[in-house]
């Protein structure tokens, strides 16, 4: 029961590390006029890639609009 319990304690520190970066590259990039929305597919792509799948959101949100 208790690697159980660390793997979960893992998963939810990634998530909310995740969720605290987009939120504070939000507020950072706020006077440029670039928003990345905070949902379910952003934060567990930023959780389980890091930095460079945060790059990459950036670089489909520039591709896409």
């Amino acid at each position: 029961m208790g690697d159980y319990m660390k793997k979960l304690g893992t998963i939810l520190k990634k998530v909310v590390f995740a969720f605290g970066i987009i939120y504070g590259v939000n507020v950072i990039l706020k006077n440029v006029g670039i928003f990345l929305p905070i949902n379910v597919m952003t934060i567990l792509i930023t959780s389980f890639l890091g930095v460079p799948g945060l790059l990459s959101l950036f670089a489909l949100l520039f591709i896409i609009h």
